[in-house]
């Protein structure tokens, strides 16, 4: 699919920007999705914090987080021959990391109604950040990295659920919750009741939902390419039995046309010598 990424100012390094450019950036991008997964449980260490220790652990994992986005961008530009339209093609990266800093500062807690409206937003720009990065991954490995990855995210929303959840009294239920969160099935036995697990069950719906739909479109398109490959062995085979019988009858038809012009010229020769003599 193309989303434009020129809009959303996430195309890496140009592919004619040089040999340390590119060296650098195939470690930045990495560096980057640790420091976007980071800001996971710094979001809910900060979200539930109770004590001053966990409220400064979240602000330091949201420093670290800053540090490793705004090095990994600082480092390929400096690589880069042209560091600003790096800049520009990846303002992106350049936003998550001020975000960072900026929530690395914190705010009041518990959170006012625009902190947690901009906090949500920054939340849903670090998981579209994650889906870029690994984007291609799934891309060149779809069949066995996509039901792997629902499995994994199936159990961390579990595990998920049973922290955040005071109803879900068990991982099982956890799962359970999870699976009913990313089918989108609701049975109405268990449902998120704090803000803390509501925010988490958005996320298990949006990467619960998108992954299984991307598992099922995976095999639909194994089958339809499978079954594409053999029409395409058979049309290829069917094309060569064609090739085969026009040269067949290509030649037939030089052999035909060598015989009638060898009996044209035995024609002529016969002619030639009954022809009678004029008298003088």
């Amino acid at each position: 699919m193309n989303l434009g990424w020129h809009k959303a100012w996430l195309r890496g390094v140009d592919s004619h920007d040089g040999a340390a450019a590119l060296h650098a950036w195939a470690h930045a991008r990495w560096v980057l999705l640790a420091g976007c997964l980071i800001a996971i449980p710094a979001f809910y260490l900060e979200l539930l914090a109770t004590t001053s220790t966990m409220l400064l652990t979240a602000r330091a994992l949201y420093g670290g987080m800053a540090v490793a986005c705004a090095g990994a961008v600082a480092h390929t530009a400096w690589a880069s021959r042209k560091p600003a339209r790096y800049l520009d093609r990846n303002a992106y990266d350049v936003a998550i990391a001020c975000g960072a800093l900026v929530s690395m500062l914190g705010g009041g807690n518990p959170w006012s109604s625009l902190e947690w409206v901009l906090r949500l937003a920054f939340m849903g720009m670090i998981a579209l950040r994650i889906v870029v990065a690994l984007r291609a991954y799934f891309e060149q490995n779809r069949l066995v990295v996509l039901p792997l990855a629902g499995v994994v995210i199936l159990l961390l929303g579990g595990a998920g659920f049973y922290a955040l959840e005071p109803r879900v009294h068990s991982y099982a239920d956890g799962l359970w919750l999870a699976f009913e969160s990313s089918a989108t099935v609701g049975y109405g036995d268990f449902a998120p009741t704090t803000p803390a697990s509501r925010i988490f069950a958005v996320f298990v719906v949006l990467l619960g939902y998108g992954m299984l739909s991307l598992v099922f479109a995976g095999l639909a398109a194994w089958f339809i390419g499978k079954e594409e490959r053999r029409l395409s062995r058979e049309m290829h085979r069917d094309i060569k039995a064609l090739h085969a019988e026009i040269a067949s009858l290509h030649h037939e038809l030089e052999g035909l046309r060598d015989a009638l012009g060898a009996r044209h010229g035995a024609a002529q020769s016969a002619g030639a010598t009954a022809q009678p003599i004029r008298p003088r």
